[in-house]
């Protein structure tokens, strides 16, 4: 079936996923307008840490191994891409960078694993840091400087929880989802009773979009999209949906836009693109990626 044209369920699956991811990058930024970005991440896993519940069953093979993915991937790559968004002025420069995963994971593959890195991949990476760079430097991106670099600093954190799972014993998304949820509520709630002060007094600011926003990121794009992307890659290789994901960040961009006040200039979308273009050939000459980044 590999080889057949994607049906029209799979192409209204991939769909859904790119809506929800897409989406879900503007509603982490809207949270984090009201609430403390860690208290954030806690509230997330805490919807979807109840729904993932049913699946945290044993046998848990190469204990050591998924509790490095589960720590990195939750609490450290979470941390990170929401601090990012609390940071921002916009959203579009730091949704384009947390796509920054995919060219991180050939570079860690090359480095690490020493897998071998095609000239398609080279170029695409060399590309994409470019459209980043040149996306950065505009005096409207300049501004979320520092929110980029956070957003791409948790983009390498994924894409190294992208290489230790190449080489782990493969694990039900949905009971590796479950297992992330409840690694990272607890280190986020702690986190966030150290670091951030005035969770009552945001939580009584917080409109009901904001609470939909969290329980979208919890129950959608944690569950909804996990589940639906599993049942793709059970049917077709990676190498084949990856590239359609990508779509979730030209979502993002026009949610910014149309909704959030986002300021689009030339340079900005020229790095976008740039970037963009360049992730996307490395994903379509790295067939092994492990689809999707977590959203």
């Amino acid at each position: 079936m590999n080889d057949q044209k994607l049906s029209p369920l799979e192409l209204g699956a991939i769909l859904a996923i790119v809506i929800i991811w897409g989406v879900n990058n503007a509603a982490a930024k809207l949270a984090t307008e009201y609430l403390p970005p860690l208290m954030v991440v806690s509230l997330r896993f805490a919807v979807a840490g109840l729904c993932l519940l049913p699946f945290l069953k044993p046998p848990f093979p190469n204990w050591k191994s998924m509790l490095l993915i589960a720590v990195l991937g939750g609490p450290v790559h979470y941390g990170l891409i929401y601090f990012a968004f609390s940071l921002a002025q916009d959203v579009s420069p730091v949704s384009v960078a947390t796509q920054m995963w995919i060219p991180f994971t050939t570079l860690f593959a090359f480095l690490l694993l020493g897998e071998k890195m095609r000239w398609p991949a080279i170029v695409g990476m060399v590309v994409a840091f470019i459209g980043v760079a040149w996306m950065t430097a505009d005096p409207r991106a300049l501004h979320d400087w520092e929110a980029i670099v956070f957003a791409t600093i948790g983009a390498s954190v994924w894409a190294l929880v992208t290489v230790i799972a190449r080489r782990t014993v493969s694990i039900p998304p949905l009971k590796m989802q479950g297992i992330l949820a409840w690694t990272t509520l607890p280190a986020m709630v702690v986190a966030s009773m150290v670091f951030e002060t005035g969770h009552v007094e945001a939580a009584r600011q917080a409109t009901p979009i904001v609470w939909g926003s969290i329980i979208w990121a919890g129950l959608l794009s944690s569950v909804a999209a996990t589940t639906l992307l599993f049942w793709l890659v059970q049917r077709r290789e990676a190498g084949r949906v990856t590239p359609y994901l990508l779509g979730s960040t030209v979502v993002s961009v026009l949610m910014g836009w149309l909704f959030m006040n986002d300021v689009l200039t030339p340079q900005i979308i020229v790095g976008a693109t740039l970037t963009m273009a360049g992730v996307a050939v490395v994903s379509i000459a790295e067939r092994n990626l492990r689809v999707g980044a977590a959203r």
